[in-house]
């Protein structure tokens, strides 16, 4: 088919922190070399920031680097942290609250701001295009452009008015070819060309997989009483008796609080729901005081790539670069990414306008990237933090804690030890008859409540009528092998709802509501089988979040 095409010095996929700090890095350096690159930024999502969603605690310092003048340009950052807590949770619905002094010194948040990380997208959105960048929201990167040699020439944006059969509805328009010198890939966790890329220049050999946790949101209006502006709370243990993981809950302002679980996607039993879990963590006593008689008025949840540096691919190839969390830049012992993201983007762009302005070659691969990574603050944090996540998985939340508590506050993160952890989160999958049923409650609908309520308050639109962007590459598996074998975890895994296994007549049936998806990611990751491929649907679709 004959495409339109657009020709760019970058184009840069995903309109994130790591790739709107890119464009803006790129802009400002390449303007104040009097040569002003030509810059656009395609995005999934709606809007730029319907898609973004994080915590949020945020440390300034790589926006101070990027935007001295933060303050005054009127960055959201409003709520400045106030205090920090942290307990330990336990089933007896008691809490022990830890002292500062045995919490690992990465966990403590002084000079940081609560933030929605939607906002600060959209602000620095505006910052990009004050600079000069092109910015499409609603357009989805979905496939790879490569010149003849084998390097990357750019992307193609999805087709957009096809119907579930394939054929094209009225108003079909033909995706079209974004052309660039160099291509930077700024997905977030798990991006579907990020994979893509990674499978095909093998940037992560020699590394250890990648490594992911789920994780959990929810916005709640609360009584004014119950309310301590700025505060930090992160707690460990109950209801994670199967999973390592934790909660966190931050007062943020109007009265509102962000309440959400970090569920690891390396645990064993296939009968555990991460939902559930998280709808139980709302109902121990010490969370349950924060919230109730509160209104939820938000729901979402996200993969989070918590590997680190071990797991962290070459971030380089021919024709591009990969950043921020489509790499893996998360700092997991802070339980931090924006920050990383962005010094990532910046870090490329600074690569990338020294390479232009040099007149290097098109297509070439800026291995020097590597070289200025190692030499940067990112390398150093994510260095220091390298032992955070495996220690936890190797010798489970307490042991584990202990270990980075010595290492993080005796050691200054440099104990002379690097632990690996080299199994993949869906090789830990059991087998079904080895590990117990799970029992949840059912939803109050006071302080829990069920899938399809919580993915309403996600403002999801997709059009039901578009090809399903959740491939199988066998559809017999997930009653042939995953059903009989693992209980098809797809029913609880998915903090959506989109895979159900239903009977009509005695016959079974693997059912996918793609309508559902909040793009989570979390089937790709997870599936035992690794059968299910997720790719983006038509652009525009998936969550609309606001303020997440």
């Amino acid at each position: 088919m004959e495409r339109e095409s657009m020709e760019f010095d970058v184009v840069i996929v995903g309109a994130g922190p790591a790739g709107l700090a890119t464009a803006c890095r790129l802009l400002q350096i390449s303007k104040d070399a009097g040569n002003p690159l030509n810059v656009c930024v395609v995005e999934k999502g709606a809007e730029v920031g319907a898609h973004i969603m994080s915590g949020a605690v945020f440390e300034p310092t790589v926006l101070e680097e990027l935007f001295g003048d933060w303050k005054s340009l009127g960055a959201p950052l409003d709520t400045a942290v106030s205090s920090d807590e942290f307990l330990l949770l336990q089933s007896s619905g008691r809490a022990r609250e830890m002292p500062q002094a045995l919490i690992p010194k990465t966990m403590t948040n002084d000079g940081n701001y609560i933030i929605s990380a939607g906002n600060l997208c959209r602000w620095l959105a505006q910052q990009a295009e004050a600079l000069g960048a092109e910015i499409f929201p609603g357009f989805a990167a979905s496939e790879l452009l490569f010149n003849d040699d084998g390097s990357v020439k750019g992307i193609l944006t999805g087709d957009m008015g096809v119907a579930k059969d394939g054929t094209p509805k009225d108003g079909y328009m033909p995706g079209m070819e974004l052309l660039a010198k160099y291509t930077v890939f700024a997905e977030g966790c798990r991006g579907h060309l990020g994979k893509q890329l990674i499978q095909h220049f093998h940037l992560d050999n020699g590394k250890s997989p990648q490594h992911y946790a789920l994780g959990f949101k929810e916005i709640w209006q609360i009584p004014a009483a119950q309310h301590q502006l700025g505060k930090v709370i992160h707690t460990a243990g109950w209801p994670l008796s199967q999973a390592s993981g934790g909660g966190f809950l931050y007062h943020l302002p109007q009265n509102q609080v962000a309440v959400g679980l970090i569920v690891d996607l390396n645990y064993s039993n296939p009968h555990l729901s991460p939902f559930e879990e998280f709808q139980r963590y709302k109902t121990h006593p010490k969370i349950a005081a924060i919230l109730q008689q509160g209104q939820r008025l938000s729901y979402g949840a996200r993969a989070i790539a918590k590997g680190g540096l071990n797991s962290l691919p070459k971030m380089s190839f021919p024709g591009g670069l990969l950043i921020g969390c489509d790499a893996g830049t998360l700092n997991f012992a802070k339980i931090k990414g924006i920050h990383t993201a962005m010094k990532s983007g910046m870090l490329a762009a600074e690569t990338l306008v020294e390479a232009m302005l040099a007149g290097v070659d098109a297509g070439k691969d800026l291995n020097c990237l590597q070289t200025r990574i190692e030499q940067s603050s990112l390398y150093d944090e994510l260095h220091r933090a390298r032992n955070f996540g495996p220690a936890l998985h190797k010798f489970g939340t307490l042991l584990g804690g202990a270990f980075n508590f010595v290492e993080q506050n005796w050691f200054d993160g440099k104990f002379p030890l690097t632990l690996r952890d080299d199994k993949a989160d869906f090789a830990c999958l059991g087998k079904a008859c080895d590990y117990p049923n799970i029992s949840y409650p059912a939803p109050d609908g006071k302080l829990t409540f069920d899938r399809l309520s919580s993915i309403y308050l996600a403002n999801i639109g997709h059009d039901e009528d578009q090809p399903c962007h959740l491939q199988l590459e066998n559809a017999s598996v997930p009653l042939a092998v995953n059903l009989p074998l693992y209980d098809e975890p797809a029913q609880r895994y998915c903090p959506a709802g989109v895979y159900e296994v239903t009977e009509d007549a005695g016959e079974k049936r693997f059912v996918i509501n793609a309508q559902n998806c909040i793009h989570c990611k979390t089937c790709d990751i997870k599936d035992p089988s690794q059968n299910i491929n997720w790719v983006v649907p038509e652009g525009g679709s998936g969550p609309n979040y606001s303020g997440m």
